[in-house]
């Protein structure tokens, strides 16, 4: 199984501690790693290759969800931005990262994609830390 329909599996057993809220299109959680605090995926469910594979209506509300996403963690945050990337070269499957971006990055990140951070150096993301950002996003999504 591939990691995108390993996330969606454990999301639906509620075994994703990782996980914000379950949206129409699929499961919003927050990032491994947080170097930008309120660092957000998409996940589709059912998990599909890519966003060509879904029909219109469902890659409306995808891609509509994506963005309600990026307004919550916009509110939660005070970033300065969201940037949204949807990829799939690693992993072959649909998958959305939303990035808040901050006017206090580093000059040398902040026009640069965040692909340019060293992920491995970056703080995992725990519940203790960032449950409370979790909770609060999770709450702006739901109102």
């Amino acid at each position: 199984m591939s990691l995108i329909s390993d996330r969606v599996a454990l999301a639906r057993t509620g075994a994703n501690d990782k996980v914000i809220c379950r949206m129409a299109s699929g499961w919003a959680v927050m990032g491994d790693v947080q170097f930008l605090p309120g660092y957000c995926l998409l996940l589709p469910d059912p998990v599909v290759p890519s966003l060509n594979d879904l029909d219109a209506e469902s890659r409306t509300t995808y891609l509509l969800e994506m963005t309600r996403i990026g307004d919550a963690v916009l509110e939660a945050t005070g970033a300065l931005r969201m940037n949204y990337e949807i990829l799939g070269n690693s992993e072959p499957e649909l998958h959305c990262h939303i990035f808040s971006r901050y006017a206090s990055e580093p000059e040398q990140h902040r026009k640069m994609p965040v692909w340019f951070y060293d992920w491995k150096a970056a703080p995992p993301y725990t519940e203790e830390v960032h449950g409370n950002l979790r909770k609060k996003i999770a709450q702006l999504l739901a109102s």
